[in-house]
């Protein structure tokens, strides 16, 4: 049967659930549903106004605590295991480089932010340069990039561990994520998502410590992973070739500059770029630091939260690794027949890395909870991404279309859109499973470069350079999205090859890797945007007070009246001495680690 199976893309599951597993996930969901229904029974419907600025009372422990969460969803812990499986460690790399772009978000784009007393990103660049056309693309990118990085993503991690645990089809498991994930919605509503974030975010990490001390018991402790991971070679190999070998530097976080997957210029730069465009100017981020009660909190969430992401390479990287040193012929397939029977693709099944390792070495009723966990991070992400996808839309687009719309059609809108933003996301699949190499981090992150750099360059030079004005930043945003556009039209229009196969693609996409491309891009857009100042028409200096980091006032008086409260950015002397020390020590960790594993 497993031959006849193959072709719809099912999988024979590899063990099946029992009674034990299957009440813990009922349990867990009807938690859920219970917690759900709780609190939006108890919520006060009248708060959706205050909701984002009286939220400046947050102290910073929730706020690491969820800038922390919100980074690592069920997509990452597939996708971080499955390209720790396909080439080691430097995946690493993406996790620790957030600590030094989360310190610059709370020493220097915070309190811009809050002194320009703003709630939305698009907002700030409207305010900082005037005109609303900026503000409309940054709506319109806003939207493709969830669809192509966020939904698409989440929904098929999740559809892949209900394949691997339950040998279902890959597209009958992605509608029933859907299905149930509505039901969530529509049961518990958006407060409910709040409160059962945290609930998640403990569950998941107690439930990967669990799993990864498993994991390491396995293969004899983190001794013997280097040399167990260099012998994980499937036993049905294509002749002549070596791709099936596990990479030699594998336990390397810096690679060779020219031929290495995650080369270190790239890694170092290119991923700077990216990283401020996630964790400075991205909405979801920004919003959580902007509620602290004050400054000092802000900066201890961002040094907690970075704490937090120096976990992923025990927690999930090196499981990874392990995973494909258990069960080298699925995790680590070369053959497209041997792929397409293990995983349901052909380009290879890096990703089942994960939620193989918790099928297999997952007590009954544990596994039932991870899978319950990975499931309901999920679906909390895919609530958050379907509402603020639906908003933005509503929002910033239709209104600005049609000015007079009602009430009632902008909610019928915003409901049609979140619709067609799943057919979208669901169709997208396919193209999905076989890009960059079928390694879904991998696959993000390519996306991503295309698209980002050119926001990066113009928050940057929003924030440092005084005369950068609405002409040059519109122009230079018009001419990073052709550049990238073009570029990842290629990718999909060019995968990388299956093993075995000739390697076809332009050099375009074959020698320059995303990682430089996003230098390479995030520099072309700068010079339009640094250029078109120089003409005559300069602009005064009034209109950047507060909205540039040379114009923040550096101590605000004692006087000041309660609207220009929310817009302070004091600090008491003693807390703002203790965050700087913390931010040293907390780099000196940093950099000790990479050095360690360099």
């Amino acid at each position: 049967t497993m031959g006849d199976n193959s072709t719809t893309g099912s999988i024979a599951p590899l063990q099946q659930f029992n009674v034990a597993d299957i009440i813990v996930v009922v349990a867990y969901f009807a938690l859920n549903v219970a917690v759900g229904i709780w609190s939006s029974c108890r919520v006060n419907r009248n708060t959706v106004s205050g909701y984002f600025l009286a939220g400046r009372s947050m102290a910073w422990w929730p706020i690491g605590a969820s800038l922390f969460a919100s980074s690592e969803g069920s997509g990452l812990f597939i996708g971080l295991a499955g390209t720790g499986a396909a080439g080691g460690i430097a995946v690493a790399g993406f996790e620790w480089n957030a600590t030094y772009v989360l310190l610059a978000l709370a020493w220097v784009f915070v309190p811009v932010y809050i002194s320009s007393g703003i709630v939305t990103m698009p907002e700030y660049l409207q305010r900082r340069f005037g005109g609303a056309r900026i503000r409309m693309y940054l709506s319109v990118l806003s939207l493709l990039l969830s669809v192509f990085t966020k939904i698409s993503t989440d929904l098929y991690s999740g559809a892949l561990f209900v394949q691997v645990c339950l040998g279902w089809n890959l597209y009958l498991s992605t509608v029933l994520m859907l299905g149930v994930t509505a039901l969530y919605t529509i049961a518990g509503g958006l407060a409910a998502v709040i409160y059962t974030d945290a609930l998640q975010t403990l569950i998941m990490v107690l439930g990967a410590v669990i799993l990864a001390v498993r994991a390491f018991n396995h293969i004899g402790g983190y001794q013997n992973l280097e040399e167990a991971y260099l012998k994980a070679v499937p036993a049905k190999i294509i002749p002549n070739m070596t791709c099936h070998l596990p990479r030699a530097d594998a336990m390397h976080l810096f690679r060779d500059p020219v031929s290495g997957d995650l080369p270190w210029p790239g890694m170092t730069f290119g991923l700077s770029v990216l990283a401020t465009w996630y964790w400075c100017t991205d909405q979801v981020i920004v919003q959580r630091s902007l509620s602290a009660k004050n400054l000092s909190h802000a900066k201890a969430g961002s040094i907690l939260a970075s704490y937090l992401k120096m976990l992923p390479l025990g927690l999930i990287i090196m499981p990874g690794m392990i995973s494909r040193v258990l069960y080298p012929d699925t995790v680590s397939c070369v053959d497209p027949d041997e792929c397409l029977r293990a995983c349901g693709s052909e380009v290879g099944c890096s990703n089942i890395a994960y939620p193989k390792l918790v099928v297999e070495l997952m007590p009954s009723g544990l596994r039932g909870l991870m899978i319950a966990v990975m499931m309901a991070a999920l679906m909390s992400s895919l609530t958050s991404v379907f509402n603020s996808s639906s908003t933005l839309f509503t929002m910033d687009i239709w209104r600005k279309l049609r000015r007079n719309a009602k009430e009632r059609e902008l909610l019928l809108v915003g409901r049609t859109v979140t619709v067609v933003l799943v057919a979208i996301s669901v169709v997208w699949i396919p193209i999905l499973q076989s890009s960059s190499g079928g390694q879904l981090y991998i696959y993000i992150q390519s996306v991503t470069s295309c698209l980002a750099p050119p926001i990066t360059a113009v928050f940057v030079l929003a924030v440092f350079w005084r005369r950068a004005n609405e002409q040059g930043a519109f122009w230079g945003l018009m001419l990073g999205l052709a550049l990238g556009l073009a570029r990842m039209g290629l990718e999909f229009a060019y995968p990388s090859p299956r093993c075995g196969l000739p390697d076809e693609r332009p050099s375009v996409v074959k020698d320059v890797h995303y990682l430089h491309f996003a230098i390479v891009l995030c520099a072309l857009t700068a010079p339009p945007i640094i250029q078109a100042p120089l003409t005559p028409s300069e602009p005064g200096a009034a209109p950047v007070k507060n909205l540039t980091w040379w114009t923040v006032p550096q101590q605000a008086k004692v006087e000041e009246p309660p609207a220009e409260a929310l817009r302070d950015t004091t600090e008491a002397p003693f807390w703002a001495r203790l965050c700087c020390i913390n931010a040293v020590v907390l780099m000196c960790v940093n950099i000790f680690c990479y050095a360690y594993f360099a």
